[in-house]
């Protein structure tokens, strides 16, 4: 029996999908994918199981996610799906399906917050002038 595990990052959410062979169920947090409450998150995180076609109905996928706010959290469960299943199936043809869908699925997104500068309240806000 093969068991993949892999591991997804979008801003501060972090999701750890454990991939092993079934009829095509996923949980995320215990909550089965079909019945999870936020219908944009159920959108986003099926997206890679429908561009792998019928390789998803061989597996059943378990994820955790913490951490982040909701969108955060469906970016990181998608491209913690979408590694494992490339890593499980070892197709190079699903990894260019990905990449030419959205690069995201498999490379992750570099982008972070601006520090906050000393002196002000966020990143780029300054000091109002009364004068001009």
């Amino acid at each position: 029996m093969r068991i993949v595990l892999s591991s997804g990052k979008r801003k501060t959410a972090i999701a750890r999908a454990v991939i092993k062979p079934g009829k095509g169920r996923v949980w995320i947090n215990g909550i089965p994918l079909e019945i999870y409450p936020n219908e944009l998150f159920r959108e986003k995180v099926m997206e890679p199981l429908l561009l792998a076609g019928d390789l998803r109905n061989q597996v059943d996928i378990r994820v955790r996610v913490s951490g982040g706010g909701v969108m955060g959290q469906a970016g990181a469960v998608r491209t913690a799906i979408a590694r494992g299943l490339v890593e499980y199936f070892q197709s190079e043809e699903l990894k260019r399906i990905y990449i030419d869908y959205d690069r995201t699925l498999i490379a992750g997104d570099p982008r972070r917050t601006e520090p906050e500068k000393p002196m002000r309240y966020s990143a780029r806000r300054r000091w109002q002038k009364s004068y001009r």
